[in-house]
């Protein structure tokens, strides 16, 4: 299995007022997102070209919202990364990034 092109840990996945997660991880690997619980099994997955990934209109740089299979998914990525004293794009924007990256949309 190939190294993922994208790792989150620690967050929080809810749909519409509904948390599912606070602790969950978010992937990016052959091509297939997937969403996580805490304990590793699975939320939803799909083919990344199939994903939609937005930033919310009014939010913080730590959210964003992830369309997978006709399902609205509200994330919360936390701002773990980069690392401390080193400067780096917001943590939602990274997702974002890395979705239209291994959809080739690109930026």
């Amino acid at each position: 299995m190939a190294e993922p092109e994208f790792t989150a840990k620690g967050v929080r996945i809810g749909k519409r007022l509904r948390s599912l997660t606070r602790a969950g991880q978010v992937r990016i690997a052959d091509g297939r997102l997937e969403l996580l619980t805490s304990y590793g099994s699975e939320i939803d997955s799909a083919p990344v070209q199939a994903v939609r990934a937005s930033k919310p209109w009014f939010g913080p740089d730590d959210r964003a919202l992830a369309d997978v299979n006709g399902t609205r998914y509200q994330l919360t990525l936390g701002g773990h990364d980069p690392a401390p004293g080193e400067a780096g794009p917001p943590p939602a924007r990274r997702f974002i990034e890395a979705v239209r990256k291994a959809a080739g949309r690109g930026r």
